[in-house]
């Protein structure tokens, strides 16, 4: 099983952002980002679409999918 909330935050890290720069950068409340990436909460499909943009990658790299 994908678990979302490690890809997220590994992601961040691979970027070397903290929680707090990556909602200042993508207005996305660090709240938000704090629940995704303890696993606590899915973010939306929107949220997801605005994070892979950001990084510059595809939705599956953003989740960790492998096909």
């Amino acid at each position: 099983m994908i678990n979302y909330g490690e890809n997220l935050k590994y992601q961040r890290e691979l970027h070397k952002l903290s929680q707090e720069e990556l909602a200042k950068q993508t207005n996305i409340k660090q709240a938000n980002i704090s629940r995704w990436e303890a696993g606590n909460v899915i973010p939306n499909i929107d949220f997801c679409v605005k994070l892979a943009d950001f990084y510059e990658i595809s939705l599956d790299e953003l989740i960790g999918r492998e096909i």
